[in-house]
């Protein structure tokens, strides 16, 4: 009896081997990725929420915490509080020198300026004028510095305002007069009050929106886990460019966003058509290109100093290649 079940078993323990090599993570334990969110929870977190989930399946738990500004989660990566951060912290990155690295582009700068069209016209009209953006060196931040420049323009202030959920409201209100927005909140501007207010032209502006960023000792101490996170965000991303409208039955199937405001939820399908007809989505992580291009604006816009900026001194791209090769 013994005998005759050996090469079963034999079967047993070489399955069991490859799980531990090369496998998800279930048979190794659960591992957690602490994830630090500068930003309110939204419709362009979507694509975030769904790898979360779907992340879950293969052993992998990422749990997202949402600091109040982009400063304040880089901050929590920097002392460990949290062990992957989203944003595009170049310039705090530069200035304190720690040993962190972009290794993912969630997605690329989808923004419009929209202003007060009874108090400005143009972006001549904002010299010497108050402007909100999303934080200390966010992209929205380095956005409209960079449009200051190209129009010979100087603000008079700038204040920091996350969310730009927040600032579309505080848009309508009244409280400010000029903002960058992102593509669902902008929408809603617009149609809450066509009339009211317009959108300023950017040029071809080209460099991420959101990227991830860690320590170069937890990536490398964590290969598994960040390559079973990035291969889930990459098939997301690619599913929601084949089909935007895939969005809305993965929203529904996983329960996610249920307090989303009414306002926004006829929001989502357009959001994600325009997303993927401007390529906000990568299906490649970003990489290199992404790299090259974030530190070309970044630099341009005077958030990153120095004429010879190198890829490698703000990018660590084993992780992203090791997700896309083991998704071939």
């Amino acid at each position: 009896m013994f005998i005759a079940r050996r090469p079963a078993l034999k079967a047993l323990l070489l399955l069991a081997i490859t799980l531990l090599i090369g496998g998800d993570l279930f048979a190794q334990g659960r591992t957690k990725i602490r994830y630090a969110l500068g930003d309110v929870i939204s419709i362009d977190e979507m694509p975030l929420l769904i790898a979360v989930e779907r992340a879950k399946t293969r052993g992998v738990d990422v749990e997202i915490t949402a600091f109040k500004s982009e400063e304040v989660a880089t901050q929590a990566v920097i002392n460990g509080q949290a062990d992957v951060g989203q944003g595009t912290p170049y310039a705090a990155l530069q200035k304190i020198g720690a040993p962190i690295r972009f290794f993912y582009q969630l997605s690329a700068l989808q923004f419009f300026p929209v202003v007060n069209k009874e108090s400005y016209k143009g972006w001549k009209d904002l010299d010497g004028q108050e402007i909100a953006v999303q934080g200390r060196g966010s992209g929205t931040e380095a956005i409209m510095i960079l449009m200051a420049k190209v129009n010979g323009i100087k603000y008079k202030s700038i204040s920091y305002v996350p969310g730009s959920q927040v600032r579309a409201l505080a848009l309508l209100k009244g409280n400010i007069k000029a903002t960058i927005l992102d593509a669902p909140n902008k929408n809603l501007v617009m149609k809450d009050a066509p009339d009211k207010f317009i959108i300023l032209p950017l040029g071809n502006v080209k460099a991420s929106d959101e990227a991830l960023f860690a320590t170069r000792d937890y990536l490398d101490k964590n290969q598994a886990a960040i390559r079973i996170f990035l291969e889930e965000l990459t098939k997301v991303n690619r599913a929601i460019n084949a089909d935007p409208s895939w969005v809305l039955g993965e929203r529904k199937k996983l329960g996610l966003l249920k307090d989303l405001p009414a306002k926004l939820e006829g929001e989502i399908l357009p959001f994600f058509k325009e997303a993927v007809q401007n390529g906000v989505f990568p299906n490649d992580g970003g990489g290199e290109s992404a790299a090259k291009d974030d530190l070309e604006f970044y630099g341009l816009s005077g958030a990153l100093k120095g004429d010879n900026l190198k890829v490698e001194d703000f990018w660590h791209l084993a992780p992203l290649k090791a997700a896309l090769a083991n998704l071939k």
